[in-house]
C-alpha cells in the first residue's frame, strides 16, 4: 500500500534528477582509518563515519579524509588542525547532565546528538524535543521499549530535523523504517516496530520515500552486507 505524499511533514526537494529509493544512502559505517578505504558498491552507501580524534592524529600527512560524518570525540576546536575533511553531519554522544552543552554545539555542518537513558533525568522524547528546538538532529538507539521509541518518533513528526539511528541488524534496520512511515501516516508504531510490512515499505511511492528519507537520515551499522541482505529479501533492494 502506498503511503500518500502529504504525510506529517512537507516533502524536501530532491538533489537528484532520478527518484531515489527508500534505502538510497541510508546505511553508515564506520572507519577507523583516516584515509578512505574503498566505496562499498550498494545503493545503501552512505558516508563512512569516522572519529574527529583519528582525523587530528593524521595531523602532518598529506592524507584528505574526504567526505564524512564525524563521531566528536574530542573538542571541536581540535577539528581546525585536522587533516583536510568535508563533514556532512557530526554525531555527539552525551549524558542527560550534557545535553545543555550539546545544546549550545554551533559546527560547520548538521549536529546529531545521541542521549545515553537515564531513568533520573529527561525520557528521550524529552531530550529529543530539546534537541529539535535547538536545531539539532536527535539520536536513536534501536531495540529500545516500543513505547520508549514511539514517543520519540511523535517528537520528530512534528519537526524539520529529522533523526539518526544505529541498529544491530536488518531486522533492526526494517522496524526503524517501518516505524517512521508509521508514525508519520497516524498508524499505530508499536505494531509497525513489532511487525514490520515489507511489502507495504516497498510499494511506497517515490515522493513518499523521499519525505520519508527527511526524517530518517541515516542509520550507523556494523555490517552493511547483512543489512542488505535483509533489505534485498524484503524487496526495498
Amino acid at each position: 500500500m502506498s503511503i500518500p505524499v502529504s504525510l506529517s511533514m512537507p516533502t524536501l526537494p530532491s538533489r537528484n534528477s532520478e527518484p531515489q529509493p527508500l534505502v538510497a544512502g541510508l546505511l553508515h559505517q564506520r572507519r577507523e582509518a583516516a584515509v578512505p578505504a574503498a566505496v562499498r558498491n550498494s545503493v545503501t552507501a552512505g558516508h563512512p563515519i569516522v572519529a574527529a580524534s583519528v582525523l587530528t592524529s593524521a595531523v602532518g600527512t598529506d592524507a584528505d579524509a574526504g567526505t564524512l560524518v564525524v563521531e566528536l570525540d574530542v573538542d571541536p576546536r581540535a577539528l581546525e588542525s585536522s587533516i583536510d575533511h568535508r563533514a556532512v553531519r557530526y554525531h555527539v554522544d552525551c549524558t542527560t547532565e550534557q545535553v545543555d552543552d550539546a545544546l549550545q554545539l554551533s559546527l560547520s555542518a548538521p549536529v546529531a546528538v545521541f542521549v545515553a537513558p537515564d531513568e533520573s533525568g529527561p525520557t528521550l522524547a524529552e531530550s529529543a524535543q530539546l534537541l529539535a528546538d535547538a536545531g539539532h538532529s536527535p539520536g536513536l538507539v534501536a531495540g529500545q521499549p516500543a513505547d520508549v521509541v514511539a514517543d520519540f518518533l511523535a517528537v520528530l513528526t512534528h519537526t524539520s530535523v529529522g533523526f539518526v539511528a544505529r541498529a544491530n541488524d536488518g531486522a533492526e534496520v526494517l522496524a526503524l523504517l517501518a516505524g517512521t512511515v508509521a508514525s508519520l501516516r497516524g498508524d499505530d508504531v508499536r505494531t509497525a516496530l513489532a511487525a514490520p510490512d515489507a511489502t507495504a515499505l516497498a510499494a511506497l511511492n517515490p515522493e513518499a520515500a523521499e519525505a520519508v528519507r527527511g526524517v530518517l537520515l541515516g542509520i550507523e551499522v556494523a555490517d552493511a552486507d547483512e543489512v542488505d541482505r535483509v533489505l534485498a529479501d524484503a524487496g526495498l533492494l
